[in-house]
C-alpha cells in the first residue's frame, strides 16, 4: 500500500478586499499517495488552483490568509517550515506548471538560463554540469535541437512548446510531487493530447505523484486515478476515478457529465446544461452552495451544509439526498 506524499487536513484560503472577504477554499482534506495521480476538476473559480497556491505558500498574506490543522508532506510541515526551508522544498521536491505558457517563462532569459537556475540553486550543479543536464532535460519533453536551443528565448517557441519547457523545468530536480495546474488549457486539442502523453510517461519514468487541476473531465478520464470534485471552495465529491465517471453521486458531479457531449447520444439530442450561477465567494449561502441549481434540493439543502462523509468504499460526498433515489440520505 502507497504511503501519503501529502496530507491536508482542513484547508482554508480568504482573501480581503475592499469589498468583504472571499471565502476562496473552505474546509479541504485530502491526501495524495506516492506515485498516485489526483484530478481536481470543478469550474472556474472554485478554489482549485488557489488550494495549490496556498499549499504551496505562493499567496502573500496579506490580502490572503490561509490555515489549515495540517498540511504535511512526507516528513514536514509545511505551515510550519520557515521560508528558506519552503522555497528548498519548492522546485527541488514539490514542482508546478501553471496554465499559462504564455507568461510563465521570463520573455528576457533564455530558455536555457530558465532551465539551469533551479539546476544551480537546488542541486548545486556547476555551469557545465547543470548545461548539460538541461540539454537532457529538453530532450526528454520533445524539444527538437536542444542544445541549439538552450539559447533561444521564449518567444521564439509556439505555445505548446513553451509547455513543454515548464514542463522540463519542473522535472529538472526530480521533484516527489508534481502539480499541474490546467496546463493544457492555453493549447490546441491535438497538442493538448501529446503533453497528456508526455506527463503521462515521464510519471512512469520519475515516479512522482501527481495533482492534474483541469475543468476538462475528459482529461482527467484518460490520466487519473482519484477524482476530487470542487464548488465554491469546497470539495462536494471525492472519487477513484472509474467509479465517479460510472455512477456519480452528488449532483453537481451528475449534471456536470451529463452536460458533455457523448458519441452513443443521438445528433439532434441538446446538451444539458446547469441552470444558475455559482455563489458569490463574498456571500456564501448558509446551506449547500450548490443547493439554488440543483435538481435534486430538499429543504435542509438551504438551511444546513452536509459534511464530506464516505458513503461507499473509497467514495466521498457532501450531500443530503441520494440522487439515485431523489430521497434524503
Amino acid at each position: 500500500m502507497p504511503q501519503n506524499i501529502l496530507e491536508i487536513v482542513n484547508l482554508s484560503t480568504e482573501f480581503k478586499t475592499m469589498d468583504g472577504t472571499v471565502h476562496a477554499v473552505n474546509g479541504v482534506s485530502f491526501e495524495v499517495a506516492s506515485g498516485e495521480t489526483l484530478g481536481i476538476v470543478g469550474e472556474s473559480g472554485c478554489g482549485k488552483s488557489v488550494s495549490m497556491l496556498s499549499i504551496m505558500r505562493l499567496l502573500p498574506q496579506p490580502p490572503a490568509k490561509v490555515s489549515a490543522e495540517r498540511i504535511r508532506f512526507q516528513d514536514k510541515d509545511l505551515l510550519s517550515v520557515s521560508e528558506a526551508e519552503m522555497q528548498a522544498i519548492r522546485g527541488k521536491q514539490i514542482a508546478m506548471v501553471f496554465q499559462d505558457p504564455m507568461t510563465s517563462l521570463n520573455p528576457v532569459l533564455t530558455i536555457g538560463f530558465q532551465l539551469m537556475e533551479p539546476l544551480r540553486d537546488h542541486l548545486k550543479l556547476s555551469h557545465e554540469e547543470a548545461r548539460e543536464r538541461a540539454v537532457d532535460l529538453l530532450q526528454l519533453v520533445g524539444i527538437p535541437n536542444p542544445r541549439d536551443n538552450l539559447e533561444s528565448y521564449p518567444f521564439q517557441f509556439s505555445g505548446g512548446m513553451r509547455q513543454r519547457v515548464m514542463l522540463a523545468t519542473s522535472l529538472a530536480c526530480n521533484p516527489s510531487l508534481l502539480i499541474a495546474d490546467e496546463p493544457t488549457t492555453a493549447l490546441d486539442v491535438t497538442i493538448q493530447a501529446q503533453m497528456v502523453t508526455l506527463v503521462e510517461r515521464l510519471q512512469d519514468q520519475v515516479g512522482m505523484a501527481l495533482i492534474w487541476i483541469t475543468h476538462d473531465l475528459g482529461v482527467v478520464a484518460g490520466i487519473a486515478d482519484r477524482v476530487i470534485v470542487m464548488y465554491a471552495g469546497y470539495i462536494v465529491e471525492m472519487s477513484p476515478v472509474d467509479d465517479l465517471y460510472a455512477n456519480p453521486l452528488h449532483p453537481y458531479t451528475f449534471a456536470l457529465l451529463r452536460s458533455l457531449p457523448q458519441i452513443d447520444k443521438k445528433l439532434d439530442k441538446k446538451l444539458e446544461t446547469i441552470d444558475g450561477l455559482p455563489p458569490d465567494l463574498l456571500e456564501l449561502p448558509k446551506g449547500c452552495p450548490f443547493a439554488v441549481r440543483c435538481s435534486f434540493v430538499k429543504n435542509i439543502c438551504h438551511e444546513e451544509m452536509p459534511i464530506l462523509k464516505e458513503v461507499q468504499p473509497g467514495r466521498q460526498i457532501a450531500c443530503w439526498v441520494s440522487i439515485s433515489s431523489g430521497e434524503l440520505r
